[in-house]
């Protein structure tokens, strides 16, 4: 079931994903950065993708000076779940666009809720 493509051919569907994020959310996005990585944690290895940093929602004046938050997309997990590149790309989009939320403060059930769980 894994979508057999090149590591260059997943970073441009990770591109794709990342346009279609409407410019006024992108407007906002300060102090980001996006990284593909081959596999996740071993002690979560179905992890499909990772936010870790500060929420925009919870910084303040004290926010300066900091390291970028991250974005993290893992690659196998992601190419072994979809059965064609056409799902592999939605699988990616809703990735991206669920961790991306995290950065606006948005918890996973918020998320789900939202359909992009």
């Amino acid at each position: 079931m894994a979508v057999d493509i090149s590591d260059q051919e997943f970073d441009e569907l990770v591109a794709e994903a990342l346009d279609t994020i409407p410019e006024r959310f992108w407007d906002r996005v300060d102090n980001v950065v996006v990284l593909v990585e081959s596999t996740p944690p071993s002690d979560e290895p179905d992890l499909l993708g990772f936010y870790d940093g500060t929420p925009l929602s919870e910084r303040d004046s004290w926010y300066s000076g900091v390291l970028p938050d991250r974005v993290m997309l893992f690659r196998e997990p992601l190419k072994a779940m979809c059965a064609d590149r056409a799902e592999l790309a939605e699988e990616i989009a809703i990735t991206v666009v669920h961790e991306i939320g995290h950065f606006f403060g948005f918890e996973d059930h918020d998320l789900d809720d939202l359909g992009w769980g």
